[in-house]
C-alpha cells in the first residue's frame, strides 16, 4: 500500500479527531496540529511517521523470532484485534488484563494448563463422570479462564514487542512491559502520556475504524516479518546442509575444541609443547646439570 493510500484511509477513518481541548495533554502539544469547535485536531503526519516507524520495528521484531502481543480491552478495540491478530496466529489480551500476565508468567502458564485439562474432560465424557454441582463449579472456571487468557493460550515465552490500545486504559500492562524491557507500541489520543510509549502512534483511540485501519497495517508488517523469518530459516537450513557436505572431516578433539570454544592462539600456544619440545634420554629430565 503506497503512502498516499494509507494516508487516505487514515483521514477517512477519522484519525485525526482528538478529544476535547479541555482534557488534553500538554505532553501531546507536539503531535496537535490545531483545535477546532472545541477538539484537537491531530497532526496526520506525526501520525503517519508513527505509523511507518511502528511498521518497520514489527517486521524486525518478528524477523528475528519474536512474537507480538496486542493489548485492547476497551469495547471499540475488541472484534477488531480478536479478528485481525487472530487471522495471523498472534497473541492478545482484549477482556481484561490480569495482574501478573507478563511479571508472574509462571502463574499463567500454569492456568492455561488447567484450561487444557478441562477441555480434555469435557471433550472425553462431557463431565458426566462429576455430580451436577461440581460439573457446573468446574464449567464455570473453564469459561473464565478462557475469557480471560484464550488470546494468549500460545504464548509459550515473553513478547518481544507489545501494540497497546489506550494507554490510559491499559496503564497496568505498560508498567508491566517496561519492567521486563519489553518495548511497547501504542495508539494515543491526545489525553494520553506519550511517554508510556517506545513508539507513539497519535490518533483517535475511540473510533473503531481508525483502531482497524492501526491494527491492519502492523498485522501486515507481522506478516511481512513471520515471511522474512520464514525465508531466513530456510536459507539457513540449506547453508547448514550445503556447508556440512563441502567441510573436510575433523577429528573429535578438533571437534570438541571448536564446541568448546578454544581460540586459535590456545591451541598454537599448546602446540609447540606437544610437538616441537625435543625428546630427552630417560635419565635427563630437569637442567641440563640434573
Amino acid at each position: 500500500m503506497s503512502d498516499n493510500s494509507l494516508v487516505h484511509d487514515l483521514i477517512e477513518a477519522g484519525i485525526h479527531f482528538g478529544q476535547r481541548t479541555s482534557g488534553w495533554n500538554p505532553k501531546m502539544g507536539r503531535f496537535i496540529y490545531g483545535k477546532r469547535s472545541g477538539i484537537h485536531v491531530i497532526d496526520i503526519k506525526e501520525t503517519v511517521k508513527g505509523l511507518l516507524l511502528a511498521k518497520r520495528f514489527i517486521t524486525t521484531v518478528v524477523s528475528s523470532g519474536k512474537d507480538v502481543c496486542f493489548v485492547g480491552t476497551k469495547r471499540q478495540a475488541r472484534d477488531v484485534i480478536e479478528q485481525r491478530v487472530g487471522d495471523i496466529k498472534m497473541h492478545y489480551v482484549t477482556e481484561r488484563w490480569l495482574g501478573g500476565t507478563l511479571t508472574n508468567f509462571r502463574t499463567i502458564r500454569s492456568r492455561l494448563k488447567r484450561l487444557e485439562e478441562l477441555e480434555a474432560i469435557e471433550a472425553n465424557d462431557n463431565f458426566q463422570s462429576y455430580s451436577k454441582k461440581m460439573e457446573s463449579q468446574l464449567r464455570r472456571e473453564m469459561r473464565k479462564i478462557k475469557r480471560n487468557l484464550d488470546g494468549i493460550r500460545r504464548m509459550d515465552k515473553l513478547p518481544g514487542a507489545m501494540v497497546v490500545i489506550d494507554v490510559r486504559r491499559e496503564l497496568n500492562a505498560l508498567r508491566e512491559a517496561h519492567k521486563l524491557g519489553i518495548p511497547t507500541v501504542c495508539l494515543i489520543d491526545t489525553d494520553g502520556d506519550p511517554d508510556l510509549a517506545d513508539i507513539a502512534i497519535p490518533g483517535n483511540d475511540d473510533s473503531m475504524r481508525s483502531i482497524d485501519v492501526v491494527v491492519r497495517e502492523l498485522c501486515k508488517a507481522i506478516a511481512e516479518g513471520k515471511q522474512t523469518r520464514a525465508a531466513e530459516d530456510s536459507k539457513r537450513e540449506s547453508g547448514d546442509d550445503e556447508g556440512q557436505d563441502n567441510q573436510p572431516r575433523r577429528s573429535r578433539r578438533a571437534q570438541y575444541r571448536a564446541a568448546s570454544g578454544e581460540s586459535g592462539a590456545d591451541s598454537a600456544e599448546a602446540r609447540p609443547a606437544e610437538e616441537t619440545e625435543p625428546t630427552r634420554a630417560p635419565g635427563a629430565v630437569g637442567s641440563p646439570n640434573a
